[in-house]
């Protein structure tokens, strides 16, 4: 599959998650199959404002790629001034970000909030394009509410606009991430455009890949939360088949989660970091219960480690 110039390995997308799709997640992904990894979203304005946290969302290396980078903003010129700083960078594709539903978001005018305001997106995205100088593909919902459902309009601006690709998570900015996903929504925006179209929202196995693609006839699908705690799914979701790793693999996995997290933040933030995702590795798991109570009071490395082969048996 192409998005622009850029050949993704396969049709399988990590999506960008706050908090979570970092660099080590991301490597982790890549390791296991995925065709394009996304980076967390990145403020445009911080970067305009030279905010340090800001670059450290944005380290990258080759082992990853292909990769997304996502930025947000709701002014046209910072949005193409940014654009055009991360030009020379290495990303390979360059993401809006038009769905985040959090509020601190929504309330600025970001993410969702956009979808309130076509004439507004395709001036974002005209902007953009002209000084990316790489592929800009644009993500977004079904909408703000269930009563302004605009979709296949923001899907039809974005390509008038000179989008690449467009990315649809088929609930509404209400929904955040409860209730179903409707996929018939991704299924219209396909039918709208002739782009790329990825969907999202809702898969969590090769089954519910190959229904979405059957369902809705788009190009790719993206995970976000069905990825949390699980990478490996990346190789079912190529391989077409149930994947479920040993507890050796699983263990193997956290420990090289923790190392790539050591490296990329130190210790302090890496054992903070890793809490989170301990406990989305291990849900389900005997003794998982125990083991999210120990995990909150951790300060340590070594502490992490021998929780694991305490409990990982």
């Amino acid at each position: 599959m192409k998005i622009g110039n850029v050949t993704l390995k396969n049709n399988f997308i990590l999506a960008p998650m706050a908090g979570v799709s970092d660099l080590p997640f991301r490597l982790l992904c890549a390791e296991y199959g995925a065709g394009l990894v996304c980076t967390e979203m990145v403020s445009a304005k911080a970067l305009h404002f030279k905010n340090k946290n800001t670059h450290d969302l944005m380290l990258t290396v080759p082992e990853e790629r292909p990769v997304a980078l996502q930025i947000f903003g709701s002014e046209p010129d910072i949005m193409a001034e940014q654009a055009a700083a991360c030009a020379e960078l290495p990303f390979d594709i360059l993401d809006i970000n038009m769905g985040c539903p959090m509020p601190k978001i929504f309330n600025n005018g970001d993410g969702s909030a956009l979808m309130k305001d076509p004439k507004l997106i395709g001036e974002i995205v005209s902007a953009v394009v002209k000084t990316a100088g790489k592929p800009v593909t644009i993500k977004f919902r079904k909408g703000v509410d269930a009563d302004h459902v605009n979709a296949v309009e923001v899907a039809k601006i974005a390509e008038a606009n000179g989008a690449a690709a467009v990315h649809v998570h088929g609930r509404t900015r209400t929904q955040y991430y409860e209730g179903k996903a409707d996929w018939s929504i991704i299924k219209a925006v396909k039918d709208a455009v002739k782009i790329p179209v990825i969907g999202n929202g809702d898969v969590t196995s090769f089954e519910d890949a190959q229904r979405m693609f059957e369902e809705t006839g788009c190009d790719a699908v993206s995970v976000a939360r069905g990825a949390k705690g699980a990478p490996w799914l990346f190789k079912e979701l190529v391989e077409g088949r149930k994947y479920v790793p040993t507890m050796e693999e699983r263990k193997n996995v956290i420990r090289r989660h923790i190392e790539l997290e050591l490296k990329t933040k130190g210790e302090f933030t890496a054992v903070r970091e890793m809490r989170k995702h301990i406990c989305w590795y291990t849900t389900g798991l005997p003794n998982s219960a125990k083991l999210r109570t120990s995990l909150s009071t951790i300060e340590s490395v070594e502490r992490l480690y021998e929780i694991l082969d305490e409990i990982l048996i």
